[in-house]
């Protein structure tokens, strides 16, 4: 049997156990001991073993649990609603009003955090009830998170542009200037879905609140200044020095303590409901990641990316044909693979062709990672659709479907940045010079 037929035998064993109702980290896990048993010489249990483990001790992933768990605090001490209170008379008058706040929490978010899961299980935590209580939509909620959700790992800082930096030998900083105008015009294609949604269909969207003064909107707007403290003191002892991107989430669990203490909103009570409340998804979220680590070894052992990147290889296509042909590869991958591991499994074949073709590495970087965050929206293995999926009871596939827009806006800002590279590249070239 060939690798690609193996590929297509796992995928139907994946989809027939989730469609089944097993624990989405179980399938990932058993599909991946599948694999290994029956297509590789390898020992599985070992490899479950080390995989488990090598997930679960990585110390960047000790930044999730700690943004959660302030995700928790934010929304158990009511300073989420107040904070939603003051951006609602500055929104009132765009389409869509308070549903932008996914879209512009995430990527605020997202450049602190540097993690998607992290950007999108807190955001949601946050936005979710307090859009709920308003009365705004849920699907067009569910799916402007998905994919927002993914802007914290295209917004610097990111731990996935250090992956691929060093895997290209790539200037990391260039890489990190480069994500800026790409996470900011994938922010305006999904506020301009959602303002256009609105205008087509206004019975779903609540009522605008009276016309307020200035002075009333300025009074209700001191709402803001806690969580605006909180994300200014994150930002501050991340560009400072003081902490890197995973010490940050400790100073954010601090700071929003803090906060919540002085407003004499945190109680025993909602402190112990926070934390119990972040265990679980936590747990959650790490079970599914180390379920998905052990489906890439197996995919790793298997050679099926290579295989794929080979094939590609073998066309020998033109500079844009082989881009085309990479994205359709990619997203293929996507389906059953990690970010991180989508670089390291291909990069070895890939990045020479990306040279020979005349494109910027840089450039190819932030276009990889775009197609990374499109895999955390696509089925059977996209993990914001997991974590989503976790935090409300719906099917992933449901909220798949109504991240289709979103989807759709993602590819279309790739093709922008494939036919205007410098998009990506100004900034790096205007703050570092060109590189020779």
């Amino acid at each position: 049997m060939g690798l690609l037929e193996i590929g297509g035998l796992l995928l139907f064993v994946l989809l027939l156990m989730l469609s089944g109702g097993v624990w989405i980290a179980m399938t990932l896990a058993i599909v991946g001991w599948v694999g290994q048993a029956f297509f590789t010489s390898t020992v599985p249990g070992k490899n479950l073993f080390t995989a488990f483990w090598e997930t679960t001790a990585s110390w960047e992933l000790a930044a999730l649990p700690l943004f959660i768990w302030m995700g928790e605090i934010l929304y158990r001490t009511r300073l989420s609603e107040q904070m939603f209170d003051g951006l609602s008379p500055w929104l009132s008058r765009i389409p869509g009003r308070l549903m932008h706040t996914t879209v512009l929490g995430c990527g605020i978010f997202g450049s602190v955090s540097g993690s998607s899961a992290a950007t999108c299980a807190t955001i949601a935590k946050v936005a979710l009830p307090e859009l709920d209580k308003r009365g705004y939509d849920r699907n067009l909620a569910l799916g402007s998170l998905a994919a927002a959700g993914g802007l914290g790992i295209l917004i610097p800082p990111s731990i996935t542009m250090v992956v691929y930096a060093v895997a290209a030998d790539a200037s990391v900083i260039r890489l990190f200037l480069a994500g800026f105008l790409p996470g900011f015009l994938l922010m305006a294609l999904f506020s301009g879905y959602i303002i256009w949604w609105s205008l087509r269909n206004p019975d779903k969207v609540p009522p605008a609140e009276a016309p307020t003064t200035f002075a009333e909107k300025m009074r209700r707007s001191g709402s803001l200044i806690p969580c605006g403290l909180l994300i200014v003191f994150i930002v501050w002892v991340l560009v400072s020095g003081i902490a890197t991107a995973t010490e940050c989430a400790a100073y954010g669990v601090v700071g929003s303590l803090v906060i919540a203490a002085a407003s004499r909103q945190l109680t025993w009570r909602n402190f112990w409901q926070g934390l119990t409340g972040a265990t679980r998804v936590s747990c959650m979220i790490m079970f599914i990641l180390a379920g998905a680590a052990f489906l890439t070894k197996t995919m790793a052992f298997t050679g099926i990316p290579r295989e794929l990147a080979e094939l590609v290889e073998r066309l020998q296509l033109s500079p844009y044909g082989l881009i085309f042909v990479l994205v359709i590869v990619y997203l293929i991958l996507g389906a059953a693979l990690d970010g991180i591991s989508m670089i390291v499994l291909t990069s070895a074949v890939v990045l020479p062709m990306i040279q020979q073709a005349g494109f910027d590495l840089i450039w190819f970087g932030i276009f990889i990672i775009m197609l990374i965050e499109i895999a955390e929206i696509t089925p059977p293995v996209g993990f914001n659709l997991f974590v989503l999926q976790n935090m409300t009871g719906i099917d992933s596939n449901r909220i798949a479907k109504v991240t289709l827009p979103f989807f759709a806006c993602m590819i279309f800002a790739i093709a922008l940045i494939t036919v205007f590279p410098s998009i990506v590249t100004v900034l790096p070239d205007l703050f570092m010079g060109k590189e020779l």
